[in-house]
């Protein structure tokens, strides 16, 4: 489930880089939606999703980038989707809430034997850090801090026409 999802989040990064309208096209876009400056958050978001998604998928400090992925799906929800419903299949909220939860599960229940986690600390005063009540409490506190801040601050609605 790491890499599914780790992989996941850093193509959407590599995708606002590389692909389509690239990081100028995705700054229009974030402009449009009420995201400003549009080519600051372009590249926030783009580095946050492939370093969060690069993170999770190898499980390192995986507490830290599943509050990456609780962050940006709270303001990707808020500011694109949140108007729309529920269901993904009318352009709904439904897609973020899965990503964050799930990697806010992975959080809670450990990166497992196969990461960087247990493999550079397990058996180390670090690791009880890494999982459980203390990795959930780090992921969504620091996730929704995050998020809600970069709201907060950024964030301004287009004027309705």
């Amino acid at each position: 489930m790491r890499v599914v999802l780790g992989v996941t989040m850093a193509a959407h990064g590599y995708n606002k880089f590389f692909g389509g309208g690239r990081i100028k096209g995705t700054a229009g876009w974030f402009e449009s939606i009420g995201m400003k400056p549009g080519a600051f958050h372009a590249r926030v978001a783009a580095s946050t999703e492939m370093a969060a998604g690069i993170g999770l998928a190898l499980g390192l400090l995986t507490p830290i980038p599943a509050a990456g992925f609780v962050a940006l799906m709270l303001v990707a929800a808020w500011t694109v989707h949140r108007h729309n419903g529920f269901f993904i299949v009318k352009e709904g909220w439904e897609y973020n809430v899965v990503l964050a939860a799930a990697a806010v599960a992975l959080a809670a229940t450990g990166a497992g034997k196969y990461s960087l986690d247990y493999a550079l600390f397990h058996g180390t005063s670090v690791y009880h850090w890494l999982y459980g009540w203390c990795g959930l409490l780090i992921a969504v506190v620091l996730g929704l801090g995050g998020g809600i801040g970069q709201l907060a601050i950024f964030y301004r609605p287009p004027a309705k026409s």
